[in-house]
């Protein structure tokens, strides 16, 4: 996928709610008479960071200005380090002080064996990685890990960028940096699994041999799931954009801003994808910034100068009938036409194809916000391990291979039945290693994992609805259980929950296997 380049003129968005509180956004401006030549962030200095007045209390607080209409500090916010360690372990709320590595990877090495091999880099593999470390059950190079990438991205992130609050170049480490030095690294990718042998193969032919096996590579995205749309992302002057991607989601804001008028259509693809709710996010955002510059009105939408479609492959707003419920109702109340079972196959000039039954519907656009389809990749599906779907055959509770015993898995490569999210890994990763270090003591499995998973919704600048749930899409919300507050409805709380503190906690917590999201910080 190609990088989007230009000259576009680069100014700060202040963030609409508190524009003193978090760092100034810089976002793009391109004048109505000019063609659309940029979508890289280029320019100045990068804008500063304010210190966060919701974070750890070791973490200065500053002055904060307000614009008269809100509060300057949401008020949940400065008590969630307390209300998180009221709910663990006397030793919880201490970040371990930890030394990562920052020098060359290691290179490969034939014929080595070591107690757990991982498979993926991503959320849950260095997750589940330095979590297994934190036992203390493990020793130098004990624990191995594998991912051809360099750099290593948060990517619930990227829909802030659609929406003009984060660069993305923020949102990324390199990967080395990230894994502990204790940990083998092998930068390459994994050609097979023979799961017979307790072996993977890598991509120059090398073996490695393994007690037992974490399979969480993640899944990928398929851009060609959609013809037409590879050429539309790199094509500089046409207003079709994607968050699902790093070399495209800081494209989508700068679209967002040059329609002046016209038809915009956000897409939802039919199947499994990451974040169900990341495709009406920038939907809600976008439209936020249309009703603000008076392009659109949601009373009277007819006479807006933007018309606004969301046009999913499902046939309700969400997969969750409390959350779905309430969305269908902002829907409706901010007059957004659903086109329900349309799933984009082709993009032909300004003309989107939808199919619908055994037809094909045709809508024209000005604007297009496009999510692709998603699935294993085709070294996972291809495997032993793989259920028909192509993913990870694991047990819904144990996280243990339903075939393979020292198998496991956990994230969006895994074939958990539960929304694909970052905040899932927070609860499956726990179980997983408590069962594996179980295996490897000659234990069965005791730890179950409930399906519960997350998703903030992002339903206009400065709200956010939090979805929280398990298995069969039965809520269980955190904050409802702490102080009843309906989670349906839309906070400002948890506006800054998503936009501030979760990229925050990401990288200083979760990763280095010390938070547990609604459980807090581990010792």
């Amino acid at each position: 996928m190609p990088e989007f380049k230009g000259v576009a003129r680069v100014e700060r968005r202040e963030d609409p709610i508190a524009p003193n509180l978090g760092r100034s956004q810089r976002r793009y401006v391109i004048p109505a008479d000019a063609s659309h030549t940029s979508t890289k962030r280029r320019g100045g200095a990068r804008t500063s960071h304010h210190k966060q007045t919701f974070v750890l209390p070791s973490v200065e607080e500053p002055a904060c200005r307000s614009p008269s209409t809100v509060s300057s500090t949401p008020p949940l916010l400065p008590m969630l380090p307390q209300i998180l360690r009221t709910r663990l372990a006397p030793s919880a709320g201490r970040l371990a002080v930890r030394s990562f590595a920052t020098e060359a990877v290691s290179p490969v090495n034939a014929g080595k064996t070591h107690k757990v091999v991982v498979v993926g880099g991503g959320t849950a593999g260095i997750t589940v990685s330095h979590q297994l470390l934190r036992t203390g059950k493990f020793t130098q190079d004990d624990i191995a890990i594998i991912d051809p990438a360099e750099w290593h991205h948060y990517q619930p992130g990227w829909t802030l960028v659609g929406g003009g609050l984060k660069d993305k170049e923020d949102l990324r480490r390199p990967l080395a940096s990230l894994l502990d030095p204790q940990l083998k690294f092998y930068n390459t990718a994994v050609d097979s699994f023979k799961p017979e042998d307790n072996s993977v193969t890598l991509a120059n032919g090398d073996k490695l041999s393994y007690e037992q096996l974490v399979v969480a590579p993640g899944i990928a995205i398929d851009y060609g799931s959609v013809k037409g749309l590879p050429e539309a992302l790199a094509d500089e002057s046409s207003l079709v954009s994607s968050i699902y991607g790093y070399d495209s989601c800081d494209k989508v804001f700068p679209t967002i801003e040059r329609l002046q008028k016209g038809t915009a259509i956000f897409t939802q693809p039919a199947g499994v994808i990451k974040c169900a709710g990341g495709p009406q996010k920038i939907m809600w955002l976008a439209l936020d910034h249309w009703k603000q510059l008076g392009l659109y009105d949601p009373e009277n939408p007819d006479k807006s100068a933007i018309k606004i479609s969301f046009a999913t492959g499902l046939p309700v707003m969400f997969g969750v009938p409390k959350y779905s419920a309430r969305l269908e109702e902002l829907r409706k109340e901010r007059g957004v036409e659903g086109l329900f079972q349309h799933d984009l196959v082709e993009i032909n000039g300004n003309t989107a194809t939808f199919a619908k039954g055994g037809e094909q519907v045709k809508r024209q656009f000005d604007l297009l916000h496009v999510v692709p389809k998603m699935g294993p990749a085709a070294f996972l599906k291809n495997s032993p391990l793989a259920n028909e779907a192509g993913y990870v055959d694991v047990d819904d509770g144990t996280t243990q291979h339903k075939k393979f015993s020292n198998v496991w898995s956990a994230g969006d490569a895994s074939s958990l039945p539960t929304s694909k999210t970052a905040a899932a890994i927070t609860a499956e990763a726990p179980v997983l290693v408590q069962n594996l270090t179980n295996a490897l003591e000659g234990r069965g499995p005791d730890a179950i994992y409930d399906g519960y998973t997350s998703c903030p919704l992002l339903t206009e600048y400065g709200k956010v609805m939090l979805a929280e749930f398990k298995y069969g899409g039965v809520p269980k919300e955190t904050f409802n259980e702490l102080f009843g507050m309906d989670q349906a409805n839309p906070s400002k709380s948890f506006y800054y929950l998503k936009k501030d503190f979760f990229p925050w906690v990401y990288y200083k917590s979760f990763l280095k296997g010390t938070w547990a999201g609604p459980e807090g910080w581990k010792s």
